[in-house]
């Protein structure tokens, strides 16, 4: 067999060459809407590819982002790794400190920047980072490069360098929810196995037909890898830009006929709520997929969406796992049965093993768990596409010695294969001696009709050591009946667990802080309620 390097210039190769005419559409900071094609992009990218090499970027430097979703991310995306420079995409939403720390341990020697994220760029390089160049998309500023004068003197007839299938293609840096911030490599061969298996329909299904709006940030484990799959496919390609709110989401989707979307919960529940507003004001495409990550996604919220006409498709991943290491798909079996709860419990769960993917979930004697749907152990993962280090050596021991990379993850196994996360190690609540999964608690508190989000968090206890708290925010509608629903909700959660597990304490606040990710930030939490009084 012919021995061909498996790199991202594959893919944008084919997608020039063969879906070049297919449209990338963006919302600009002023909500107009620019059309350009797949082909003009990836001439673009291999132009800023030129650049690049012409400005002294070697193989292995790296050339950092400061972009919302566009075109010219998506240019960056294949320009910067088709020059053999690593991309670099900084998370927008973190402090400028801790932006620029993860600059300098990255050393990114150029940044390219929107134009809207000038001032926030001006804090990362106050707070210590420093970049050779600073090249700006949009209206450039006196003392700064233009990114599209710079895209322009690249030289049309300079070779690209030849690139093999195991060079750095990006790096990624973690949330840092448990200290500081970690680079994760990802090469070119493990980006194409990662896109390779996305595509497939058990996985997150897209297709040439279908319309792409990745709601998911670009400077987020890169999009769930999902511009580099509709390159490969040639999917159409909606991007948001700034604009991520629920009324500019949908009438993006309506407008554009979107007909697969990915982003966090957080971002449904606003659509769901905005709908259920209004529900006469969008009509989406039928059939509507949406790839829901980043945190779990409750089963009513699946529920919420079939009554709607959408279908929600859950995934997990971390930016360890370039990210997907779950996808929830029903087996031909379940599918074919009548019993419509256990379809839904099935979707609400984590899912199936994809392809390439070697998951174990093993208990603390280094044993696989049985599949019994109660067990539950450590989340273990190996792959093409999982991370083998830390940039820098950090924190060895998430490795196994057999080679698994430890997540952090506790779940569970079911009869069907179907993986089910029930909490975080660290935010496991042990109340007398017993444990309790406040992920758990949380997915049933926010099924219950008035509840909109809700995170639980273990609070010291005089006599327990810890008991539950749940921090809840409720639905408008529910919002005025705050003081008569804490007896409601214990007796909900009451139902469906055990007497210890019911929180002892419903805190109803009107937002819960987040990560950068959209994740509960339960660090927050449990220092604003260390001090409770029981």
């Amino acid at each position: 067999m012919m021995d061909v390097p498996l790199t991202l210039a594959m893919i944008a190769d084919h997608a020039e060459r063969w879906c070049g005419g297919v449209e990338i559409v963006t919302r600009k900071p002023d909500r107009s809407l620019a059309r350009t094609t797949w082909g003009a992009t990836l001439g673009r990218a291999r132009q800023l590819a030129r650049a690049l090499i012409a400005a002294g970027m070697r193989k292995g430097d790296r050339v950092a982002t400061l972009m919302w979703n566009s075109a010219a991310h998506v240019e960056a995306y294949f320009g910067i790794p088709l020059a053999g420079a690593v991309l670099h995409t900084l998370n927008l939403r973190l402090h400028p400190e801790e932006i620029a720390y993860i600059a300098s341990d990255a050393k990114d020697r150029v940044v390219i920047v929107d134009d809207c994220l000038l001032p926030l760029l001006d804090k990362v390089i106050a707070a210590g980072a420093r970049f050779e160049r600073v090249l700006v998309v949009g209206e450039v500023p006196a003392g700064r490069d233009s990114y599209d004068a710079f895209v322009a003197g690249g030289d049309a007839a300079a070779k690209l360098p030849a690139i093999g299938e195991y060079d750095e293609l990006g790096t990624c840096y973690t949330s840092g929810t448990t200290g500081r911030p970690k680079g994760v490599i990802y090469t070119h061969r493990s980006s194409v196995l990662h896109t390779l298996v996305a595509a497939l329909p058990d996985s997150l299904g897209l297709s040439r037909n279908d319309t792409l709006l990745p709601v998911v940030p670009m400077f987020h484990v890169n999009a769930w890898g999902l511009p580099y799959v509709a390159a490969m496919l040639g999917t159409r390609l909606v991007l948001p830009g700034p604009f991520l709110d629920a009324p500019s989401l949908l009438d993006l989707i309506t407008g554009e006929r979107v007909t697969i979307a990915a982003g966090v919960p957080t971002i449904w529940i606003a659509i769901r709520d905005a709908m259920d507003a209004e529900p006469e004001r969008w009509q989406l495409w039928p059939g509507l997929r949406m790839i829901v990550g980043g945190s779990a996604a409750p089963e009513q919220l699946i529920r919420d969406f079939d009554r709607l006409g959408m279908t929600i498709v859950h995934a997990w991943g971390m930016t360890e796992t370039s990210p997907i290491g779950l996808v929830s798909r029903l087996t031909p079996e379940v599918a074919a049965s009548n019993d419509v709860a256990l379809k839904y419990r099935l979707r609400a769960k984590q899912g199936l093993v994809p392809p390439l993917v070697d998951l174990r979930v093993r208990d603390e004697a280094g044993h696989d768990v049985p599949r019994d749907d109660r067990t539950t152990g450590e989340v273990l993962v190996r792959g093409p596409w999982i991370a083998a280090g830390y940039v820098g050596g950090h924190q060895p021991e998430r490795w196994t010695d057999d080679g698994y990379f430890r997540t952090g993850d506790v779940a569970r196994v079911d009869d069907r294969g179907y993986v089910q996360l029930v909490d975080r190690m660290t935010d496991l609540i042990k109340s007398g001696g017993e444990w309790i999964a406040s992920a758990e608690l949380e997915n049933a508190l926010m099924g219950h009709p008035a509840v909109s989000e809700a995170a639980v968090i273990g609070v010291p206890h005089p006599k327990w050591s810890e008991r539950p708290m749940a921090v809840v925010v409720l639905k408008p509608n529910a919002a005025s009946r705050a003081a008569s629903l804490e007896g409601d909700l214990r007796t909900w959660i009451a139902a469906r667990f055990p007497k210890f597990w019911v929180p002892d304490a419903f805190v109803f606040v009107e937002v819960i802080p987040r990560t950068s990710a959209g994740k509960f930030k339960k660090t927050e939490l449990r220092e604003q309620y260390r001090s409770w009084t029981w």
